[in-house]
């Protein structure tokens, strides 16, 4: 790899926006993991109401995240060069497509909006997160992108 810096290119003041949000969705998708399996174990509906809702922002904040994450994976060809960047990006895509149907699933009334399909939907999402935050955290300290 090349001496050249591979600075983000969405930032504020020299700070990275991507790692920035990149906690909010994971926060809510395994949030979402633990409350769908709250649910399947006690039946109480304030458990998939709360998987509901952290799916919601989990979209909302993992849309952010990926918008920032584009600009950066886009605005510079070194970046996307890496071979880390390619599952980084694509495993990502997934999360959010996944979790996209995750909470379709969720909008569905009683026993159904959870199990079966909920809980596996939630539960593939966050091992994907493992992945993909494997290959993020590469790209940073590895190879040292966004890091001045």
């Amino acid at each position: 790899m090349t001496n050249q810096a591979l600075h983000s290119t969405a930032r504020i003041a020299k700070h990275p926006i991507h790692p920035m949000l990149v906690p909010y969705p994971i926060a809510c998708f395994v949030g979402t993991l633990l409350t769908d399996l709250a649910y399947w174990r006690t039946a109480e509906m304030m458990w998939a109401n709360f998987s509901a809702w952290l799916l919601t922002a989990g979209l909302l904040m993992g849309l952010l995240a990926a918008i920032a994450g584009l600009i950066d994976f886009l605005g510079d060809r070194l970046i996307r060069a890496l071979w880390p960047a390619w599952p980084h990006v694509l495993g990502n895509v997934l999360v959010l497509i996944l979790s996209f149907f995750n909470a379709l699933v969720h909008s569905r009334d009683a026993w159904t909006s959870v199990v079966p399909t909920g809980l596996i939907l939630s539960a593939v999402v966050v091992a994907i997160i493992l992945f993909t935050g494997w290959m993020g955290w590469a790209l940073v300290y590895r190879y040292h992108v966004g890091v001045d």
